[in-house]
């Protein structure tokens, strides 16, 4: 899936594919299903992406987040 700028998503869970150590990392970040982020930037090349979570901020690699099952918040 691709993210766009100033885009906001619900995070719906993980791949299977996720092993269980990145999940881990993935939860004490922050990024936890139900919660929500917001694209806030995306670097000139397309790499890494700057979300922003429950109050903090974020720099993550774009095939970090193809580990993540998004769906986007249309308002």
């Amino acid at each position: 899936m691709t993210v766009n700028m100033g885009s906001t998503y619900r995070i719906l869970g993980y791949r299977s594919s996720v092993n269980s150590a990145w999940r881990q990392k993935l939860l004490t970040m922050g990024i936890l299903p139900g919660a929500t982020i917001a694209v806030v930037r995306v670097a000139p090349l397309g790499d890494p992406v700057q979300i922003r979570t429950r109050r903090v901020s974020l720099a993550v690699r774009r095939r970090d987040l193809a580990d993540i099952i998004l769906q986007e918040i249309v308002r």
